[in-house]
């Protein structure tokens, strides 16, 4: 693999970004900057134009050495997932995978036995945690992939370009990563977020997707005295969860199907708090799925008192498939670049969000290209060299085909 964008990623995966859905600061948490003054002076270093604002959004301009009409933007974000910690991420690098397991710290192993997918990475170079942690390679081999891209072009000025723009992005984990992006200033007529999977994926559906805060009031009473009095708020939680379609669970769905998904839950007799996401790719569907959310709280509200059970339902963000098809170039010109790679362009829905679906909403279409990472958010998270290549490779594809698009 390129041992240039091996050792800028593994670079970015030492330092700890990972973001927190309950912080009331933007960014979430403040080592996010860590990373984004990183990368702000790396550009600069290159001698890139970069800049990062009050947010903490690095935004990044190569100008075109070609009189182009098109200006191209490359957008990926630097937090990682509060799933699994990302701090003191300790990478095992395995060269030549010889298909077997590849053992982790405490007992811990990659094994082709529960990620098949594995078998197929024979010859590659696997990059992994150790398993205490993740990663980190959502989304830092994108990031890796569009600064060993800007570097590229930097160094070899014979390659001939169009205007391009970078962005990196935080808290885009916790569904916030787009809240005061500038698309103005971005300045890019489309642009890909470069925050994809394995390699060929291609990605313009997505989730539209909504989150759901519940609380629950319960009336705690001693248990030997409770007769006609005790309202377990832990059981009405239970009793809420029950009345969900048990097929709608992300265990039993795939492809296009919705889902809820109770995501944490805390409680005791006398209070009981939950979070749920809701998806679905049809948006109809979504809107049902919302529906019968609010009715089963109506339902337990008739059953156990007013009040007893609220839930706060927010949109996160809408499949962005009706602003890409405006834009369909965006799409069949990422398949060219990947067929021009050697890579079989795979069109699959993102079964999740992405920076791009709410950029797409605010006027930037932003179809979504694969990384080369597997097992995002997890201990078993680990990227794969070559793709990373690959990514790169398409990349650099991408800024030709565009450098006279009309």
């Amino acid at each position: 693999m390129n041992q240039q964008l091996l050792k800028r990623f593994l670079r970015y995966t030492a330092i700890d970004t990972e973001s927190s859905p309950d912080a009331d600061t933007f960014p979430s948490t403040a080592k996010q900057l860590d990373l984004l003054k990183l990368l702000r002076d790396e550009l600069v270093a290159m001698g890139v134009s970069a800049r990062m604002d009050s947010y903490g959004y690095v935004y990044a301009a190569i100008p075109a050495n070609v009189s182009g009409n098109y200006t191209l933007g490359f957008i990926a974000h630097v937090d990682t997932s509060p799933a699994v910690s990302g701090k003191n991420v300790k990478p095992v690098v395995t060269v030549n995978y010889d298909g077997k397991e590849i053992p982790l710290a405490e007992g811990r192993k990659l094994s082709p036995a529960s990620f098949p997918e594995l078998s197929s990475k024979v010859g590659q170079t696997i990059i992994s945690s150790d398993g205490t942690t993740l990663l980190g390679a959502d989304d830092k081999a994108g990031v890796a992939a569009i600064m060993q891209l800007a570097q590229t072009l930097v160094d070899r000025p014979d390659i001939p370009h169009g205007e391009i723009r970078i962005a990196f992005t935080p808290d885009e984990e916790v569904g916030r990563g787009t809240d005061f992006f500038d698309v103005k200033a971005f300045g890019a007529d489309g642009a890909y977020t470069v925050d994809g999977g394995g390699v060929g994926e291609l990605e313009y559906e997505n989730f539209n997707a909504a989150s759901a805060k519940v609380h629950i009031r319960g009336m705690s009473v001693h248990p030997g005295s409770a007769k006609d009095l005790m309202l377990n708020a832990n059981l009405v939680l239970m009793e809420l969860q029950s009345m969900l379609p048990v097929e709608q669970n992300p265990r039993y769905t795939s492809g296009y199907e919705g889902f809820f998904h109770l995501d944490s839950m805390r409680g005791a007799c006398d209070e009981a708090t939950a979070e749920y996401i809701i998806r679905d790719h049809d948006r109809a569907k979504f809107e049902q799925k919302k529906n019968l959310f609010k009715e089963i709280v109506d339902f337990l509200n008739v059953k156990y008192g007013k009040d007893t059970v609220t839930a706060d339902i927010c949109d996160s963000y809408y499949n962005m498939k009706e602003k890409i098809l405006p834009h369909i170039h965006l799409v069949d010109n990422a398949k060219s670049a990947m067929e021009r790679a050697g890579v079989v362009p795979k069109v699959v829905p993102i079964r999740g969000g992405t920076d791009g679906a709410r950029l797409s909403y605010e006027g930037l279409p932003c179809p979504n290209l694969f990384t080369g990472g597997y097992n995002y958010h997890g201990r078993y998270e680990y990227a794969v060299g070559e793709e990373m290549d690959k990514c790169l490779q398409v990349l650099l594809n991408l800024v030709d085909i565009y450098k006279d698009y009309k």
